[in-house]
């Protein structure tokens, strides 16, 4: 990645698209850091949020979170102001046999944006929001709307609707020996999933959000019929990644501040934190 001779001040707004552990990498690291000195306002679209991020929401210890990221480090330069954090709901993914600027959306949904501190940032998402409702892509026999879109809002509890999805869906992919399918990590025993979703929500609950902030059990349940594949962290630790996001342990670790634990999240914590140990356990034999 390119990351040298780049002026962050000469952007209005920084987009966070990568995965967590990869902030840390060099070149990537140094980038961020300039990016946090230069004050430009920032838009995540991480599943995990910025550390920074859990600093806009009222109540939460986020320091005491910091052992759920790769390296915590690289996030404290900035303002949690000039932080926002998407739910990016949509499931994207390059097919191998196109080239890297390829992307096929197998879920089209939208990115629910959180509103920035400031006004005058916000209205640089929301000009966003307006100009891609506007788009049109000609697919050669018509135009058609892009399949995801943006939507600004005005809570900072909105991203948060991702959890209980990552927690009922995504992470319980993850299995002792392979990784399975959203669609049947979900729906294989559909009550002890809906009880995981509603545990996780009624978490972001006590942290502030309310009912119209979350996404209902059911449409998400609808929606992973559709998921057939298993998700990204899944198949990046049974490719023998030695970090990945870990949305799980946070939500964890959050919860542990409201007194609150489910049985179920720490074992698909346990799972995770398993087969991670595993591959860098192979990582280091293969050095060695």
């Amino acid at each position: 990645m390119r990351t040298q001779g780049v002026n962050p001040g000469d952007y209005d707004l920084v987009a966070l698209a990568m995965q967590e552990p990869q902030y840390r990498s060099p070149g990537v690291r140094e980038l961020l850091e300039a990016v946090a000195k230069a004050k430009v306002p920032c838009m995540s679209i991480m599943n995990m949020p910025p550390l920074p991020y859990l600093k806009r929401i009222p109540g939460l210890d986020a320091d005491a979170c910091r052992s759920c990221y790769t390296d915590p480090t690289v996030w404290d330069s900035f303002d949690p102001k000039l932080m926002t954090l998407c739910s990016p709901d949509p499931q994207a993914f390059r097919p191998p046999e196109d080239k890297v600027n390829v992307l096929q959306v197998r879920l089209p949904t939208n990115f629910k944006s959180a509103r920035f501190d400031s006004e005058a940032h916000t209205a640089i998402l929301r000009r966003l929001e307006s100009d891609v409702a506007a788009v049109r892509f000609d697919t050669g026999s018509g135009k058609i709307e892009l399949p995801v879109k943006l939507k600004v809002h005005e809570t900072v509890f909105v991203p948060l609707a991702k959890w209980c999805m990552l927690l009922a869906g995504n992470y319980r992919c993850v299995q002792k020996d392979a990784a399975r399918s959203i669609k049947e990590a979900v729906h294989s025993d559909l009550e002890a999933t809906r009880a995981v979703y509603n545990w996780v929500f009624k978490l972001c609950v006590s942290l502030g959000a309310t009912e119209k902030d979350l996404v209902p059990f059911e449409k998400y349940a609808a929606a992973a019929l559709s998921l057939g594949s298993p998700s990204s962290a899944a198949r990046a630790l049974f490719a023998g990644a030695p970090n990945i996001e870990r949305v799980d342990l946070l939500v964890q670790a959050i919860a542990a501040q409201k007194g609150m634990r489910s049985a179920v999240v720490d074992e698909t914590v346990a799972m995770v934190d398993a087969r991670l140990e595993a591959n860098r356990m192979e990582i280091n034999r293969k050095k060695t």
